[in-house]
């Protein structure tokens, strides 16, 4: 699989917006750990795919440093203001739904990390609530800011909004990827 088809596929899975990103131009940044640790989210040690459970941040951030580049993926939703918080849950989970089916489209065998916006959301209550191994190990996905990525500087260096006008919010996922000798060109 090349970037170009690693694009369409987040597409097709219902991103409204993707760009192919190199190495170079993800930001990281040890400073998205500390706002997990201040529990801005609420899922600080309640969730398995978030601090302080995911691991340490420079071993994430060297992960993240062991791809050539990925995906970066938005999704749109509209808000009735910017103070509607249920809106703004549920176009989090509509993300994650995304998320879900590009994971799920991804070939067999392809090297990749996926990371998504905010907790995993794949159980409606994480395992972790009760003491449980995660339920989902396999189709389970990180969060991009657990991992140190600066989602706005790093957005910077492509065609995506960090903001998509007045009344949205915007959620990211990031694939990083080992590209197919084979579909080198």
């Amino acid at each position: 699989m090349n970037p170009n088809e690693l694009l369409q596929l987040t597409l097709d899975c219902g991103a409204a917006k993707a760009a192919i990103i190199e190495q170079s131009q993800i930001v990281l940044s040890a400073e998205f750990r500390a706002a997990c640790e201040r529990n801005q989210c609420g899922l600080y040690g309640r969730c398995w795919m978030c601090p302080p459970d995911v691991g340490e941040i420079e071993a994430l951030m060297a992960r993240i440093r062991a791809f050539p580049g990925g995906v970066l993926y938005q999704t749109i939703g509209e808000l009735e203001d910017s103070f509607d918080i249920e809106g703004m849950t549920e176009a989090g989970r509509r993300h994650a739904q995304v998320s879900q089916r590009i994971q799920r489209a991804l070939p067999e065998g392809l090297r990749t990390l996926h990371l998504t916006c905010g907790g995993c959301r794949m159980c409606e209550t994480c395992a972790k609530a009760s003491g449980e191994p995660c339920r989902f190990p396999d189709r389970a996905l990180p969060s991009v800011e657990s991992y140190g990525v600066d989602v706005y500087n790093t957005t910077r260096a492509t065609a995506l909004k960090y903001i998509n006008g007045p009344d949205t919010v915007t959620y990211f996922g990031l694939l990083l990827f080992e590209e197919d000798p084979s579909c080198r060109r």
